[in-house]
């Protein structure tokens, strides 16, 4: 008889416990759906979107000026490579080992002085008008 009492009591409290427990979620679930809550948390979503689209936007523009640089470097012959430069027997190394040179491409940042505290990254290293 005494098991079944143990047992019993054993339920009840664990019975409650669950029930206790199942309420805190029930209450912070709901809290985190108030009307309130949830315009909060679509507001900060959409504000960093607007953040991430604002810097794929600026990139593009970059990528596109510098795509320009280079076409118009093309179209006037001032654009160089770094096979133009090398003579027949000179060898080109990267960490050492020989590659051939049309293989390398070398980037270097070129401060616009136009737009203060602007940079740009040039595939040629030539500044973008």
């Amino acid at each position: 008889m005494m098991k079944r009492v143990s047992w019993f009591v054993s339920g009840a409290v664990a019975g409650v416990a669950a029930v206790g427990l199942a309420k805190k979620k029930v209450k912070a679930t709901a809290a985190q759906l108030a009307p309130s809550n949830v315009a909060r948390s679509v507001v900060a979503q959409v504000r960093n979107r607007g953040r991430d689209v604002a810097e794929a936007l600026t990139e593009g523009r970059r990528a596109m000026h510098d795509k320009e640089a280079e076409l118009r470097a093309r179209r006037d012959g001032t654009l160089s490579s770094l096979a133009d430069e090398l003579q027949p027997d000179d060898q080109v190394l990267v960490d050492g080992q020989p590659i051939e040179p049309g293989k390398v491409i070398v980037l270097r940042q070129v401060h616009d002085n136009d737009h203060s505290g602007h940079r740009r990254t040039s595939r040629r290293g030539r500044r973008s008008a």
